[in-house]
C-alpha cells in the first residue's frame, strides 16, 4: 500500500483481503418490512446472487446484487402472488431487482453504502447503513466476511403505489419499506 491512500486500508481490518467475495445464499437474508393495517408484514427474497469486490481501501470497494422478484416470500402464498403481480413487482415483465454500489464512506465505526436500486426499470439512489461484522474461515476453509445493512425507502419512488383506501383516510399498506440485509460472502479463488 502506498502512503497516498486516503481511505481505510483493508489491511487495517484483521484478515480482510482484497478480492472478489460471492454472496453465500445459504447464509444471507435479503428482507423487508412494510406496514399493513396496524401490524407489519415481513418478507424475504429466496433467490439472489451478488458479489463484493474488496479493493485496497474499503472506500474503493464495490458490490452488485441481483434479486429474483418472483422469489418473494412472506409466509402467505396469496399475498406472495399479489406481490408478484403488476400491482406491485410485476415479476413476469420485470423479473429482477438490482443494486449496484456507487460509493462507500466511513460513518464512525460503521459505513454508509451508496448505490442505485433498480425495480421495474426505475433506478433511484439509496444509502444503506452497514456494520462490518468481521472476517473468518468457514468449515470449508474459505475466507468469509459478514455484515448487516439497512435502509428505509418509499416504495412509491419506484412506481409501486398500489393501495386500498380505508375509512378515515387511512390506507391498507404503508409507503415506507424497511430493508434489512444479513450477509455472508466467501472469497473466490
Amino acid at each position: 500500500m502506498s502512503d497516498t491512500t486516503t481511505g481505510t486500508p483493508t489491511s487495517t481490518i484483521p484478515g480482510l483481503a482484497a478480492g472478489t467475495y460471492a454472496l453465500d445464499t445459504a447464509h444471507t437474508e435479503i428482507g423487508f418490512t412494510v406496514r399493513h393495517l396496524m401490524t407489519k408484514v415481513r418478507g424475504t427474497f429466496q433467490e439472489f446472487s451478488g458479489e463484493i469486490v474488496v479493493r485496497d481501501t474499503i472506500e474503493d470497494s464495490t458490490t452488485n446484487v441481483s434479486i429474483e422478484l418472483g422469489s418473494v416470500h412472506t409466509r402467505n402464498e396469496q399475498r406472495d402472488g399479489h406481490l408478484r403481480s403488476g400491482d406491485f413487482f410485476d415479476a413476469e415483465n420485470s423479473p429482477k431487482m438490482t443494486f449496484v454500489s456507487t460509493g462507500i464512506k466511513a460513518a464512525g465505526d460503521d459505513y454508509i453504502l451508496a448505490g442505485e436500486l433498480t425495480v421495474k426499470d426505475v433506478s433511484k439512489p439509496i444509502e444503506l447503513a452497514f456494520e462490518f461484522l468481521g472476517v473468518d474461515q468457514n468449515a470449508y476453509g474459505q475466507t468469509i466476511i459478514g455484515f448487516e445493512a439497512s435502509a428505509s425507502i418509499s416504495r412509491k419512488d419506484w412506481g409501486i403505489d398500489f393501495n386500498v383506501p380505508l375509512e378515515g383516510g387511512k390506507l391498507l399498506i404503508g409507503d415506507k419499506v424497511d430493508i434489512h440485509l444479513d450477509v455472508q460472502a466467501a472469497l473466490q479463488a
